[in-house]
């Protein structure tokens, strides 16, 4: 175990200040992340370092359509999550227990890896994903701050459910993030997530102003699809930035969650709302001609190819538009 920050005691217990639950825990209770505990009147983690699952993605997997497009990045996951969404696509991380068989690594064995991979201009940097990484807070921060003293950039693709506090002393070192903006509804957030939407609205204002930011929204027929809301997504989005990418994704049932997939049209139909506030908006787990290219919002000329995972860039000249020379929003690899 290791010693966890962001808590204080209050008499008997323990406070947790991590994320907007709040946990309050006396000797012997774990949060509701499943990997913070109370041991002899201290807050501790038990996942610091457990690797869950690692693997070598393409960026576009994550999504990140405009960070470094066409590379790979060190995807790393642990287990545990801070909300309880019954749709959830890795449940069995986000609920399962630490193994005793996992891998557990520091953060100078993620920094090696990186190294056997050929540095920097081979695999930029890492992704902390698969799981909610915000609940492996101490593990991320103590692998960001090096990594990042070796010129790799890091990466969070997460739920945005952190305090305040501990969002500002982690951003410094993140590179990029897709925050998974679940629906536009208080409601939807409390009965299908246990959560809030205010958090999550908080950490996406604050992380734009400081890094990369792409947003991803699961579309689960009759919850979170219609109209009006996808409408209210999108100018919220556009009220801080035209130039944030949004991915709507296709929902299967999952979990405990069995509703029909989204239908094609509901994804199209969304797409079609969010571009008239938005430049970037492309449709995931689909697999829709044309839906995951990057066109210039300019001129309409094909930027980015993407087909699947594998991705072509015939329309730049490094971030300028080859045709009408505007520039384009998007981070490319040493930038």
């Amino acid at each position: 175990m290791h010693r966890a920050r962001m808590y204080e005691k209050e008499r008997e217990f323990i406070r947790c200040f991590l994320c907007p639950r709040r946990c309050q825990l006396l000797e012997g209770q774990e949060g509701g992340c499943g990997v913070r505990v109370v041991t002899g009147g201290e807050l501790y983690t038990i996942n610091y370092g457990l690797c869950s699952a690692i693997h070598l993605d393409p960026i576009e997997k994550k999504p990140l359509y405009h960070f470094n497009p066409g590379s790979q990045i060190l995807s790393l996951g642990t287990y545990g999550c801070n909300l309880f969404c019954s749709f959830c696509q890795n449940w069995n991380l986000a609920r399962g227990k630490p193994e005793a068989g996992a891998a557990r690594f520091s953060p100078d064995d993620v920094l090696e890896m990186l190294e056997r991979q050929g540095g920097p201009t081979q695999v930029p940097g890492v992704a902390f994903t698969y799981n909610e990484p915000t609940i492996w807070y101490e593990f991320v921060c103590d692998t960001t701050r090096l990594l990042k003293e070796h010129g790799y950039c890091n990466v969070l693709v997460t739920n945005g459910y952190i305090n305040h506090g501990a969002l500002h002393d982690l951003l410094p070192y993140i590179d990029a993030l897709n925050i998974d903006v679940k629906g536009f509804t208080n409601s939807f957030y409390q009965k299908y997530c246990s959560g809030m939407i205010k958090p999550v609205m908080e950490t996406v204002e604050t992380s734009v102003a400081k890094s990369h930011v792409e947003i991803t929204c699961l579309l689960i027929p009759t919850l979170n699809d219609s109209p009006d809301e996808i409408e209210r997504l999108a100018c919220w989005l556009a009220g801080l930035s035209l130039d944030i990418p949004l991915h709507f994704s296709r929902y299967f049932p999952h979990y405990n969650l069995d509703l029909p997939p989204t239908p094609p049209q509901t994804l199209l139909q969304a797409r079609e709302i969010a571009l008239k506030h938005l430049r970037y908006v492309y449709l995931g787990n689909i697999d829709l001609p044309g839906s995951a290219d990057t066109h210039c919002p300019y001129c309409a000329n094909l930027l980015i190819a993407r087909s699947r995972y594998h991705v072509s860039i015939p329309g730049l000249d490094g971030s300028l538009c080859r045709s009408c020379r505007n520039r384009i929003s998007l981070v490319l690899p040493g930038g």
